[in-house]
């Protein structure tokens, strides 16, 4: 998950599990700081930061899969595991825990992706917000009357296509403002802007997209193990120059998670497991399917 997944605190029982705390020390060689020290200490602004926040989720994250192993039947649960998929920065997740990279250059990718966001963020002011109570056929065409009053450059649109009744829209700070101005006369229930730098899964991101294809040329990316579900297009891809093309693509592509959940239940998902920090997951895949069976593991 990427926005909003991240909390002061997390990564605090990461340190009780050795395989989970040695993440962590591997972490800081890479990024050059320490991570746990941010992710238990904060402070809030500094972990909200993209360039910090992306590489914290994806620690805890993978740190939430040794707390499972080393739970009683912990490595049981993970080999039963047949499909895994991630919210927007949570794909690199599932792909490393798929075996499609090692967890060092996930996180390297993680750690260059999050910088690209930011200096694209930078680059232009733009905003997200979350439209709360609306179809997605409504949050459009609140997205199109904003639109009319707008240029061009500061244009919005659905980035992230949650569950029925919440969807994230992205675009320039003053689209944003025209959607929040215009969500009532819709019948929205409410907006709330996201702590995020900017228009992330849209053309806004462009600027990031030919550092992270750099990137991926130079990772190495195996097959994935079991089916890793792409946010791009709710489908799972099994060839590694697919795979790259697909993640590049990812940052400024909407995310479909709403199809993404709807293709597991359409398989007979029938139990599934949130790892890492926060129940955002849980709580749309609840919005999908009351009965669903999903627990939460942190780190």
């Amino acid at each position: 998950m990427e926005r909003g997944a991240q909390t002061v605190g997390m990564g605090a029982e990461a340190v009780n599990v050795p395989a989970a705390a040695k993440l962590f020390d591997k972490a800081n060689d890479i990024l050059g700081y320490d991570l746990l020290d941010f992710c238990t200490n904060g402070p809030k602004e500094k972990l909200d930061s993209t360039v910090i926040s992306q590489p914290a989720i994806y620690v805890t994250s993978l740190a939430a899969v040794e707390v499972l192993r080393s739970r009683d039947g912990g490595q049981n649960v993970i080999d039963s595991v047949d499909v895994t998929c991630g919210l927007s920065l949570g794909e690199y997740t599932a792909l490393a825990f798929a075996g499609a990279f090692s967890f060092e250059d996930g996180l390297k990718l993680v750690k260059l992706r999050g910088e690209a966001m930011q200096d694209a963020s930078d680059a232009a002011s733009s905003a997200m917000v979350s439209v709360i109570g609306l179809d997605s056929e409504k949050v459009q065409q609140l997205c199109d009357a904003a639109n009319e009053e707008v240029d061009e450059k500061e244009r919005v649109q659905i980035a992230n296509f949650l569950c029925p009744g919440n969807y994230a829209v992205s675009g320039g700070v003053k689209g944003i403002e025209a959607v929040e101005a215009k969500a009532k006369s819709f019948k929205a229930r409410m907006t709330v802007r996201l702590a995020v730098a900017g228009a992330f899964h849209t053309s806004f991101m462009q600027p990031a997209v030919s550092r992270l294809e750099s990137a991926l040329a130079e990772t190495e990316i195996k097959t994935p193990r079991i089916p890793v579900i792409s946010n791009v297009d709710a489908s799972p891809h099994s060839d590694p120059d697919t795979i790259k093309k697909i993640l590049a693509r990812q940052v400024t592509s909407p995310v479909q998670w709403e199809s993404t959940v709807k293709t597991l239940m359409g398989k007979g998902l029938e139990k599934s497991y949130e790892l890492g920090p926060g129940k955002v997951i849980a709580g749309i895949l609840k919005r999908i399917d009351k009965g669903a069976s999903i627990e939460n593991i942190g780190a």
